[in-house]
């Protein structure tokens, strides 16, 4: 049994999820959390959307990891809904002691409970220890990304 609570986040979450996107050398780069404006304006776009999930793993009172599940249906594979895990963020005095493993199975059964065939995320190229956890977690580097900043 797990001592913390996945739930749907609030707004309250926000400054918290926001301090988790800017605590690392990616992040720290193209965070704001000193202005939380614009995170508040998503935050009310992400909780009007149904097909959205962001969520927050709490301990104690205090939230500790957080992950974006957005459910997708599709025409490609004879008409298959799919799931995408975004900006999934674990507190750092957290790490290594498998509080992303259970949030990425939450994320995992959420997808299959909304009737998903398939599971999908990216992660920057240069996060070698993500790209082993999630290997690890039995998801597969299949393709390959890209991008165009507008």
């Amino acid at each position: 049994m797990s001592d913390f609570e996945i739930r749907r986040a609030t707004a309250d979450d926000i400054p918290a999820i926001v301090a988790m996107l800017a605590d690392d050398p990616l992040g720290a780069r193209r965070e704001s959390p000193d202005d939380l404006d614009p995170y508040q304006a998503a935050f009310e776009r992400i909780d009007r959307d149904p097909g959205q999930r962001l969520v927050v793993a709490v301990r104690d009172g205090r939230t500790v990891g957080t992950l974006q599940l957005t459910v997708i249906p599709g025409l490609s594979r004879r008409g298959a809904t799919r799931s995408i895990i975004e900006s999934v963020r674990i507190h750092s005095d957290e790490r290594g002691g498998g509080l992303g493993t259970q949030l990425i199975q939450w994320a995992v059964d959420e997808s299959r409970r909304a009737g998903c065939v398939l599971v999908q995320l990216t992660s920057d190229a240069t996060r070698t220890d993500a790209h082993r956890f999630y290997e690890r977690l039995g998801f597969e580097a299949s393709h390959v990304g890209f991008k165009l900043a507008l």
